[in-house]
């Protein structure tokens, strides 16, 4: 009970000292001293009052979304006498592969350098300046030369790095569930139960309504529907992001979709928003940054060349490249086990797929300044963990070793097989939930998929979500005799129903 109410007066302590440095602060600050001009506010009840005032005028609210923000994206308290590096990521061994990996990275960023002699950053001439501008809303018809540019690497090369990954305590997989485990991931962490997942997603079983299901149990779709966008317009009404978080585990309303996400996220763009995007801006117009023409080669390779999110070529050089110089960015680093690199280019350093991030995200939002408000917190909540390796639940690691897991213990025929024709399960599973199913689902269903990962405030759905294609297209897949044969079954997954998947495989498939 102690060590709880310690807990409690740190988490509060954490919240209070980072709004005090918010916006949001400055302006309760203001609307209380405007408060005190008013008739109704009395010297003897001037506590109350001023609450009451904010109750009526919607701050109190807007104060109740910022302080579940907080809950929502910053970690636990630790202890007080433990060092911060176990924010970032409590496990030294951890940490020290991170930091190998960044030094990779880095190697590859300077080389690249090197090699082209050309600069991580410069400033632009004030000609290439009116240029750029110029052309801001229309850089995909830009066609420079990226022929020597190459990403700094992709999926596949941060897999290796996970299969290597080996906690140095246990010699020669020492440890009950390493000798049983037989995938690629040989790293103990603890993973949910099928039990445990189903308690958890308990919103997503059979006799619960959900948008993306064609036939619901009891109750016709179209009557569920209605009802539930009915209940989504409530919600948006009452501007409460806990209940929007919990409405949205049964699917968001196309039409509500870009509203809830953010009020969930805490999205409001405000002038203020609009004046910092517009600086991030003029930063892009007057600075070249190498990762500029790694972010132009990374969407002309993906998205560029996606039937759904080509069309969104301008507003993703514009969202990327202004966040390559988001500063702000950087305070997400604090709870990541990743470290931000010591030079001109201080932020994240974009991969072979990362512009897909982005790409979904454009169907919902048309004005730049609140797309990219989206994605950076669609990125400091979630994105960063599917590229860093941590011991968090929702980090790739574990999603990884979650995946086998269920395969493992709940397909193991499908499994045995695949292992010994050389078709590891989580090679060809990797690169999905990496990019977190972006460019390989319908768009529809993809975003029926990330309205649960905000609802659930997890990423561990993309390891079900996985498991669940695999048994899917397991009869398929038990004729095959390679890997290259594997994936050709798994080539395709734009045709898939997500909800149904999901459904099944945690509450029909497995008991």
């Amino acid at each position: 009970m102690l060590q709880e109410e310690e807990d409690l007066s740190l988490t509060i302590a954490h919240i209070v000292q980072k709004l005090k440095g918010s916006r949001l602060y400055s302006q309760l600050e203001r609307q209380a001293w405007v408060s005190l001009q008013k008739p109704e506010i009395k010297l003897e009840s001037l506590k109350e009052d001023i609450k009451e005032f904010f109750k009526i005028s919607g701050w109190e609210k807007k104060l109740q979304n910022a302080v579940y923000s907080e809950l929502t994206v910053f970690p636990l308290p630790r202890h007080p006498a433990a060092p911060p590096e176990h924010l970032k990521e409590p496990l030294v061994y951890m940490r020290k592969a991170q930091g190998s990996w960044e030094k990779r990275i880095l190697k590859s960023l300077n080389s690249m350098c090197t090699e082209l002699s050309i600069p991580l950053a410069r400033k632009r001439p004030v000609v290439e300046q009116k240029e750029l501008l110029n052309k801001w809303n229309e850089m995909g018809t830009d066609e420079p030369d990226l022929s020597l540019f190459r990403p700094v690497y992709a999926p596949k090369d941060f897999l290796e790095v996970l299969i290597n990954l080996r906690n140095p305590n246990y010699e020669n997989g020492d440890h009950l569930n390493l000798k049983t485990h037989l995938g690629l991931i040989q790293v103990p962490l603890k993973v949910k139960y099928i039990s445990e997942l189903k308690e958890f997603f308990i919103e997503l079983s059979l006799n619960t309504g959900q948008l993306g299901i064609d036939d619901a149990t009891q109750v016709p779709p179209e009557l569920f529907e209605n009802e539930h966008v009915r209940l989504g317009q409530k919600v948006l009404a009452e501007q409460d992001s806990a209940a929007a978080q919990q409405y949205i585990r049964q699917g968001s309303p196309t039409a509500l979709r870009a509203e809830l996400w953010a009020l969930i996220l805490n999205v409001s763009n405000q002038p203020e928003d609009l004046l910092y995007y517009e600086q991030l801006k003029s930063n892009v117009i007057q600075h070249d940054l190498l990762v500029d023409s790694l972010i132009y080669k990374d969407v002309k390779l993906t998205a560029s060349n996606d039937d759904y999110y080509f069309v969104f070529e301008d507003y993703l050089y514009q969202v990327l490249l202004c966040f390559s110089r988001d500063t702000s960015v950087l305070g997400h680093f604090a709870y990541n086990s990743a470290s931000p690199p010591k030079s001109y280019i201080r932020g994240v350093i974009p991969f072979h797929g990362f512009s897909m991030y982005v790409a979904p995200l454009c169907f919902l939002y048309h004005e730049p300044s609140k797309l990219y408000q989206i994605f950076r917190e669609m990125y400091v909540r979630f994105f960063f963990r599917l590229h860093s390796i941590s011991s968090h639940p929702s980090g790739i690691v574990s999603l990884c070793l979650l995946f086998e897991t269920l395969l493992q213990t709940h397909l193991p025929q499908l499994f045995y097989h695949l292992r010994e024709i050389g078709a590891q399960p989580l090679r060809i599973s990797f690169k999905w939930m990496v990019r977190a199913f972006s460019g390989y689902l319908a768009t529809d269903q993809l975003l029926l998929l990330w309205d649960r990962i905000l609802g659930y405030n997890s990423l561990e759905i993309l390891a079900v979500l996985a498991a669940a294609v695999f048994a899917f297209r397991a009869v398929n897949l038990m004729e095959v005799t390679s890997l290259a044969a594997a994936e050709a079954v798994l080539a395709d997954l734009s045709t898939l129903k997500v909800m149904p998947l999901l459904q099944i495989f945690l509450f029909a498939t497995i008991t």
